[in-house]
């Protein structure tokens, strides 16, 4: 899912959100962060690529808020 999940837009979707997701025909989105939880989200309408653009902005805000990306380095204690 992390390679290729949001078809041409998935490297640029795990830089930004940094948890893979698989996108679905009509608008829907699930993305997962492993060991903790899985989100999902649909809503059209689609991007050039084939993904929803609300469902993107919906999860990207919910793992930002939760701190969930993946790829985001802590402060050492």
């Amino acid at each position: 899912m992390a390679t290729a999940g949001l078809y041409d837009d998935s490297g640029v979707w795990l830089y930004h959100v940094g948890l893979p997701a698989k996108s679905g025909v009509g608008g829907g989105i699930i993305a997962v962060a492993p060991g903790k939880f899985g989100i999902a989200a649909f809503s059209p309408p689609l991007d050039e690529a084939g993904n929803s653009v609300r469902a993107q902005k919906a999860i990207e805000m919910i793992v930002n808020r939760l701190g969930a990306n993946l790829y985001i380095s802590k402060p050492a204690k």
